[in-house]
């Protein structure tokens, strides 16, 4: 110190010069005077607009230029940073290739990827975040140069945008449509909203077209988590929405991963959407292929057929895009189109029926485990009304008094399901004071299953059968089943050629379970179902499907819960709270964000509490990672189950910051 106000400031440092400089300032100078002065004394002609003051030991930018260093409590020892505010990101989109991507290290992570999908042209960022890139534990440590050139050795393309601050917004629900609503071909008019990004060049819809995967050597250098820890670990790297980029140590050029976090996706409208259904199918493949979810062999099958069939209409499209860009395509059968595609390709009855009187279902057995017992199941006649199943020991006894009855409201609902085995039993956990008590339905058809799953699923929400989305859910379900079913016909089968590449298209765990030539036999069989459908539709039954799978949206983090004396897994969905069995996976309990009161975080101790209606609260401190991600997890999902219909330009973002950053 010189005096009491005056500072002599020899650590200020110019990351673009590489140069010290020191400067002579009083405590009362506000933070525009002292940039002003080291600007002054560079001497050096340069746009200095995007700079800004960065203090490395409080991890703090300086953005508030009137604010004094003595109001910031900077002393004359302090070292800052004159720094561009926007630095490149080498971006990992979920289709697995990189873009380099300037982006504003200063702004919360949430503007900063609302601002990256405005430039991708993505609706509805805040379903969106970064992740850090997960690193395999069995590869030995590299260093950074090393693990960076490895990481382009897996991508094809990788494409330079410009800054995304001078981007304008790019999305309205205005827009002009991305596909062509006859066979889902990107339009030409996808050009023009890009204006002159880089991503015009070439191929206009870079971001709305799946490409195969080139070589089946990706899938062995990427990451594939071994076990539920495995992926608690991954959910470890998910950066703080409510905290810049360099707050968190994000490096300029370092690796980020681009992912849907938030599995609840809203308003999902392919006629806008080519470019967010594209990423989020590529999301749902990867998922599958790198066994991050897991799925039944026909379901596999099921999914290396899809992927099969977009492969080739991907090709084609591209080959045809002058051609199908100049269809002239009747604007009421468009309409209908795109109403059918948004139904999730459904063709479902508009008759409403009796709405004085709630749907039942009948004749179905139930077996309900016995464990310390040497009969297994004891069978049971069911019916099924509002939310409630209610059990008999026979038919003739169904208008009595019944021996049992469950509530299926907040209950975990799992298939059990073999087409080939004609096996199609329903997995009920339902809460009870101590747990959760195991139930298994057993149906005969896949219409009985259809109707009964759906039953079941809305009843786990508190619906009823008279709910409008029910008959919408059991078209859904059956659409499912259909699609895994193998065609006995092989006259309609397709000959097995060079372009099919089982190795890319299906998981390794099955690769080590067959021969390729069996895989192909079997995909090209799968193949026969989804052969019809167009490229847009067949990217949404994907997604349907990828969502029908009983692990979709659940993402897994470590914990240590009040009074338990071993760490155990909570799992966080769109609609509820999950503990589970590290070791199998099994649901322990589960609370709805729907029964829930409120929930709050000791910061000392780092302790998530959750208070609940009519249970006991819950309280859990976790493991390995910071109880702010979990926390941001809750209160998003919180937010997004509240989006208002009419929500698709405008994002109450100070709201989403409260509920996830601890104003509750």
């Amino acid at each position: 110190y010189l005096s009491d106000t005056v500072k002599a400031m020899e650590c200020m440092h110019v990351t673009d010069l590489h140069r010290d400089v020191s400067l002579r300032v009083t405590g009362e100078i506000h933070i525009g005077g002292v940039m002003l002065k080291l600007v002054e004394k560079l001497d050096v002609k340069k746009d200095w607009s995007d700079h800004a003051l960065w203090w490395e030991k409080k991890k703090t930018w300086l953005l508030k230029t009137h604010w004094t260093l003595d109001k910031y409590g900077i002393q004359a020892d302090a070292r800052l940073l004159f720094t561009p505010q926007h630095k490149l990101l080498r971006l990992q989109l979920p289709n697995m290739k990189h873009m380099k991507v300037k982006v504003n290290f200063s702004d919360r992570v949430f503007k900063a990827v609302s601002d990256i999908c405005k430039t991708f042209n993505i609706r509805h960022p805040e379903e969106l975040s970064l992740l850090r890139k997960p690193r395999d534990p069995k590869k030995k440590k590299k260093k950074l140069e090393e693990v960076e050139e490895d990481d382009l050795e897996l991508e094809d393309i990788h494409v330079f945008l410009g800054s995304i601050y001078s981007s304008p917004g790019l999305y309205s629900k205005t827009m002009t449509p991305t596909y062509d609503s006859r066979d889902g071909s990107p339009l030409s008019p996808t050009s023009a909203w890009f204006g002159d990004s880089p991503l015009s060049e070439g191929n206009p819809s870079i971001l709305a077209v799946s490409q195969p995967i080139s070589s089946p050597d990706i899938l062995v250098k990427l990451y594939k988590p071994q076990s539920l820890l495995d992926k608690a670990k991954i959910n470890q790297g998910w950066l703080d929405s409510s905290r810049s980029l360099m707050e968190q140590d994000v490096k300029e050029n370092e690796v980020l991963l681009l992912r849907f976090k938030y599995h609840s996706f809203f308003d999902l409208n392919p006629k806008y959407d080519a470019i967010r259904v594209n990423q989020l199918y590529e999301q749902a493949k990867w998922a599958i292929l790198l066994e991050e979810i897991e799925c039944t062999e026909e379901e596999m099958m099921m999914f290396a057929a899809l992927q099969y069939h977009i492969n080739k209409l991907s090709i084609m499209s591209s080959d045809n895009h002058m051609n199908n860009s100049e269809k002239e395509v009747d604007e009421v059968d468009a309409a209908l189109s795109d109403l059918e595609i948004t139904l999730e390709g459904g063709k479902t009855s508009n008759t409403l029926g009796d709405i004085t009187s709630i749907p039942e279902l009948h004749d179905l057995s139930l077996f309900r485990p016995k464990k310390l017992t040497l009969k297994g199941y004891k069978q049971y006649w069911c019916t099924f009304k509002d939310i409630t199943i209610s059990c008999y020991k026979s038919k003739e006894e169904a208008h009595g008094t019944p021996a049992n009855q469950m509530n299926l409201r907040g209950c975990e609902v799992t298939p059990d399901v073999n087409i080939s085995g004609q096996k199609f039993n329903i997995k009920l956990l339902i809460p009870v004071a101590d747990g959760m008590n195991e139930i298994w339905l057993r149906c005969d058809t896949e219409k009985q299953y259809a109707h009964w799953m759906a039953a079941c699923r809305l009843a786990s929400k508190g619906k009823t059968m008279a709910d409008s989305s029910y008959n919408l859910e059991v078209q859904n379900i059956l659409s499912f089943l259909k699609m895994q079913h193998m065609n006995p016909d092989p006259q309609f089968i397709e000959p097995i050629t060079t372009d099919i590449n089982p190795e890319c298209l299906v998981s390794p765990r099955y690769l080590k379970k067959y021969k390729n030539k069996q895989i192909s036999a079997r995909i090209l069989e799968a193949h026969q179902n989804v052969a019809q459908m167009s490229l847009i539709e067949a990217k949404m039954r994907f997604i349907q499907a990828w969502q029908s799978l009983p692990e979709f949206g659940v993402t897994h983090f470590l914990a240590k819960f009040q009074g338990g004396k071993r760490e155990e897994l909570i799992g966080i969905t769109y609609n509820r709270l999950i503990r589970m069995d590290a070791s199998t996976g099994d649901a322990i309990k589960t609370w709805r964000f729907s029964n829930m009161k409120q929930w709050n975080v000791n910061w000392e101790i780092k302790m998530v509490t959750v208070e609940f209606a009519d249970e006991p609260s819950l309280s859990f401190i976790c493991a390995e990672v910071d109880c702010k991600v979990v926390h941001e997890f809750i209160g998003g999902y919180i937010f997004l189950s509240t989006r208002a219909k009419d929500q698709n330009e405008s994002l109450d973002e100070e709201m989403f910051y409260k509920l996830t950053s601890g104003w509750v």
